[in-house]
């Protein structure tokens, strides 16, 4: 079931166009987002990917405006990287376009069914949210 939701909300986001960027961009602008000033290295930590090849999707982003890259002010051989407020402006639509997807859909359904939904949705995302926390706690004791 869930994977066939899934699939269903990649259909319906995937009618309200990403472009100029992919999906694997998508996901640096929402780590940027979260993580204001990032290093690559901790960037390509977080993608589970290379630094080099996250380094080309930052060069792709800052092409077209989306990311801004600043000298580090504890090391002069670092950057950090920020969303630049047309990265900002991009993600505020592409999160209304997809709500209003979302809208669409969820208007069509019965009201118990919607109640039911969030009430299911809320206890997800608890569930998830104590997860990413414990994975957190285990990571900051190993360090």
């Amino acid at each position: 079931m869930t994977s066939e939701a899934a699939e269903l909300l990649e259909v319906l986001w995937g009618r309200a166009s990403t472009a100029p960027v992919s999906a694997s961009q998508i996901r640096v602008l929402f780590i940027l987002e979260h993580n204001d000033g990032i290093n690559l290295r901790m960037l390509a930590d977080a993608l589970g990917s290379t630094p080099p090849s996250t380094s080309r999707l930052c060069d792709r982003l800052e092409a077209v405006g989306f990311v801004e890259r600043h000298a580090s002010t504890a090391s002069r051989r670092e950057l950090c990287l920020r969303l630049s407020r047309r990265g900002q402006a991009f993600l505020v639509d592409l999160r209304a376009r997809r709500e209003r997807a979302l809208g669409s859909v969820l208007e069509q359904m019965p009201a118990g069914k919607r109640t039911a939904l969030l009430e299911g949705l809320e206890a997800f995302c608890a569930a998830a949210a104590a997860q990413i926390h414990e994975g957190d706690a285990t990571d900051a004791r190993s360090a």
